[in-house]
């Protein structure tokens, strides 16, 4: 049995918004019945003030989805679609007070459905990055999708994409690759919960440390993978590289870049930005 909220139980007895907007100006789908959940939103748009005026939800799911799901209309109306963008799945969460681990998946459900039906509106389409493959067939779970939710819920473990995601909890023969994601994402974003001091540097000093991590951190965690990169160049609190070898077509080159400015920032205690040639 699972450790719902009464807030969960609330939402999930006494949902709100069930069904479709009428005229809808929107409506985002994930998921689908084969996997075990599917969520449909939709949502009303004043054109004048771009704010999100209705919102109604179609879930076919557990208690966790149709509760998650029911939350996220209440959070969405009334903000601008600028503001309902910002919603995370955490923000679901801890509106409801709270979801098991196991359940975590259904507040990722509702973000994403979010973010589709934005998209929808705005007359955009999700752009997949070149080279994007589905990690765990039996939940068709891509590897973008793992990344992205590893990074934003800080995930580490296997158990915990699978609580966030159902990756991995089918079959099973997806584990490997999924560990496989994991370490090549925190590899590069090592997280350090002390706060880091500003530290004041000159200008030689800044630049041979930067030069001294990317060397001895970066470079021999990317060779590992069968990529690489370049200094280029440092401007100021610019640093410029270049992609080399399987980096230059990796599909998570971006977060790769982010890592590698983070990890940057953290040492030099310093705003640098991180960019290629």
């Amino acid at each position: 049995m699972w450790d719902y909220t009464d807030k969960v139980k609330e939402f999930f007895l006494r949902p709100k918004n069930v069904g479709a907007v009428e005229n809808a100006d929107a409506v985002g789908e994930v998921g689908s019945i084969v996997c075990g959940d599917a969520l449909k939103l939709s949502i009303k748009v004043d054109k004048e003030t771009n704010r999100i005026v209705d919102a109604k939800f179609q879930t076919f799911g557990c208690a966790s989805a149709i509760a998650s799901s029911s939350a996220l209309t209440e959070l969405v109306k009334g903000k601008t679609l600028e503001e309902a963008s910002k919603i995370t799945n955490k923000d679901i969460a801890e509106y409801l007070g709270g979801l098991p681990d196991e359940k975590m998946h259904c507040s990722v459900m509702g973000m994403e459905a979010l973010e589709d039906a934005i998209l929808k509106y705005k007359g955009e389409k999700k752009v997949l990055r070149p080279g994007e493959n589905i990690i765990c067939k039996c939940f068709d779970v891509s590897e973008d999708k793992i990344r992205k939710t590893a990074i934003e819920n800080r995930l580490k473990t296997v158990d915990e994409i699978t609580h966030y995601t159902k990756a991995g909890g089918g079959c099973g023969t997806c584990i490997p690759e999924i560990e496989r994601i994991l370490k090549e994402v925190w590899s590069v974003r090592e997280i350090k919960e002390r706060p880091v001091e500003k530290k004041k540097l000159t200008n030689l000093q800044r630049m041979t440390l930067i030069q001294d991590v990317l060397e001895r951190e970066i470079r021999p965690k990317l060779k590992a993978d069968g990529g690489d990169l370049d200094l280029v160049d440092i401007e100021g609190s610019k640093v410029i590289v270049g992609l080399r070898g399987m980096c230059v077509d990796c599909p998570s080159c971006d977060m790769t870049i982010k890592g590698i400015e983070a990890r940057l920032q953290e040492v030099t205690g310093q705003d640098i930005t991180v960019v290629t040639e």
